[in-house]
């Protein structure tokens, strides 16, 4: 369902009505306009062509909603369609070889236009500016962008032109993604309390380690692991947040509307310095910093015994199993972000937002294509709208809520109630999921329905929701809005470049640096020598420029 599908880092654990009839506050409305079935009943359908992605159980050529859409709007869809693998490159080939469709709608936690590809692509003419359609036929995303800048912000060019739209879903859970879940079982059985500093954090782990938790009489116990797969399950954020802000990306601070970099602060150093002691102490996995996701689940569910002490990730879905009957699941739960020596941060972001496009129009499409295709996209800009494309249509996979369902947000107005798939019964392929992603304001998610019963698989979510108020607030009052700032085309590649080469750097010496490899007193000016001769600086400078042209729009 809609709720669990926050983008990349959810998709490998959590995988429809009349428009407009409620709000993403939960209260009734009139649709602001209408969105279709304006042209003669007799007219010809009009025919557009849309490049897009065939996820799991999905064929939209088919499908339910596609044929209501199609009949809405009087339009003929003719899909594209690409299989997951290889979708970025066959995108990239049509648009090269100029034989390109009408409008690409793709899931963006697959495939998207990336935000150089929106400037290359507009400023060749081949999208086609949005703004004008928008202002005319779109009535639902241009309230949308008017009552929320930050939104605007995604989709707006340096040059005032929208040429895409993002996948705009504020996953609340997703927003704050480095969270840790401690085994409390252990706790409770060791007699001790939930840590909430730095040396607290150290103390439980060398109990886990120590005192058996498990009580098999085996020194097995892993006190603490993670994974190097995905964003949010590194064990490395976390414990940085003690000391200084780590963004878990690209390492940047912003201090008085300066940009700059974490990782040349002494409160870096520091942060590494305590985390090797946690390595050398054989406290944290030496696979934290090596394995993949399925690799840390093995030790997450391991069949012999209980053995993990607690696990880094957005939620603990990567490394146990939630589902009905799970052994271990219950067992973690959220820790509060530590307090360290000089700070108490948790990484925050837009929650999964991606910049870029997961939809633009091309210059192949007729007039009568375009507006067919913004007046589609606007109906997914109304609340049910969205859901009947991204969760499955009304009746099908959703229905509206009894006077006893409970909203996932507190204070909410149930609007929206998933219908449980039964046992057996075959996919309804009545919705398009990720292709369908375009309006998910928090309100909106808050909206629907979800159990009240944390550790069932049908109150995870409520779980992840109540463990990210934990977080939430925790967050530096300067972020460095890496997911919307928008960096000058001439210097995109020279951005990127330099990007890319510090990120690795960075890490492969933090990682040198835990292990021992690298001495932290011996070797740390030569450390920060090497990020200057990687053009730190220059790197700093482009984005300062960014953020600035960023903040006087």
């Amino acid at each position: 369902m809609i709720l669990a599908a926050c983008g990349s880092n959810d998709a490998n654990n959590n995988k429809a009505g009349n428009a407009g009839s409620t709000n993403a506050n939960g209260g009734n409305t009139t649709q602001a306009a209408d969105n279709g079935g304006n042209a003669p009943a007799n007219a010809e359908p009009t025919q557009v062509k849309i490049f897009s992605i065939q996820e799991t159980n999905i064929d939209l050529p088919t499908n339910k909603f596609t044929a209501f859409v199609e009949d809405k709007f009087n339009m003929k869809i003719n899909w594209e369609m690409n299989p997951t693998d290889g979708a970025k490159e066959k995108r990239q080939i049509s648009l090269a070889s100029g034989d390109y469709p009408d409008a690409y709608m793709l899931p963006a936690y697959i495939d998207q236009f990336s935000q150089a590809d929106v400037l290359k692509y507009g400023k060749q003419g081949v999208l086609l500016p949005l703004n004008d359609l928008i202002d005319q036929y779109a009535p639902n995303i241009k309230k949308a962008m008017e009552t929320d800048p930050e939104l605007k912000g995604f989709n707006t060019a340096p040059d005032g032109n929208i040429y895409g739209l993002v996948a705009y879903s504020q996953c609340f859970h997703c927003s704050y993604p480095n969270k840790m879940w401690l085994n409390t079982k252990w706790l409770d059985k060791l007699g001790l309390k939930m840590p909430t500093t730095t040396e607290e954090f150290k103390k439980v782990l060398e109990a886990f380690k120590t005192q058996d938790p498990n009580g098999n009489g085996k020194a097995d116990e892993v006190p603490l692991s993670g994974s190097i797969e995905d964003f949010g399950v590194r064990v490395v954020p976390f414990l940085m947040n003690g000391f200084v802000y780590d963004d878990d990306r690209n390492y940047l601070n912003l201090t008085n509307g300066k940009v700059e970099s974490a990782a040349v602060k002494p409160e870096w150093k520091e942060g590494l310095t305590y985390i090797k002691s946690l390595y050398d102490e054989k406290l944290i996995d030496p696979g934290a910093f090596t394995q993949n996701a399925e690799a840390f689940k093995k030790i997450g569910e391991s069949a012999d015994a209980q053995i993990l002490g607690a696990g880094a990730g957005m939620h603990p879905a990567i490394f146990v199993n939630i589902d009905q009957g799970n052994k271990y699941s219950k067992d973690y739960n959220p820790v509060t972000p530590l307090q360290g020596p000089h700070a108490q941060y948790a990484t925050h972001d837009a929650g999964g937002v991606a910049p870029g496009a997961k939809f633009v129009i091309t210059n192949k499409a007729s007039k009568e294509a375009q507006i067919a295709l913004i007046k589609l996209v606007d109906y997914m800009f109304t609340p049910e709208g969205e859901t009947n494309g991204a969760s499955g249509m009304e009746g099908i996979d959703w229905e509206k809520p009894g006077p006893d369902d409970v909203a996932l947000g507190e204070g909410v107005q149930a609007q929206f109630k998933p219908i449980p798939a039964k046992e057996g019964e075959a996919p309804h392929n009545a919705g398009w999921s990720g292709v369908a992603h375009f309006y998910m304001p928090k309100a909106y998610r808050d909206s629907f329905v979800q159990a009240t019963d944390i550790y069932d698989p049908t109150g995870y979510e409520r779980r992840l929701y109540n463990a990210t108020l934990l977080y939430q607030g925790h967050e530096p009052k300067e972020l460095f809005p890496a997911w919307s700032v928008w960096i000058d085309p001439a210097e995109m590649d020279e951005a990127s470049m330099l990007q890319t080469n510090i990120k690795n750097y960075i890490e492969q010496n933090e990682l040198q640096f835990i292990t021992g490899n690298k001495d932290l007193n011996k070797d740390w000016d030569s450390y920060v020598k090497g990020l200057k001769d990687l053009k730190l600086d220059r790197y700093l400078e482009i984005l300062q420029k960014a953020y600035d042209a960023s903040t006087q729009k």
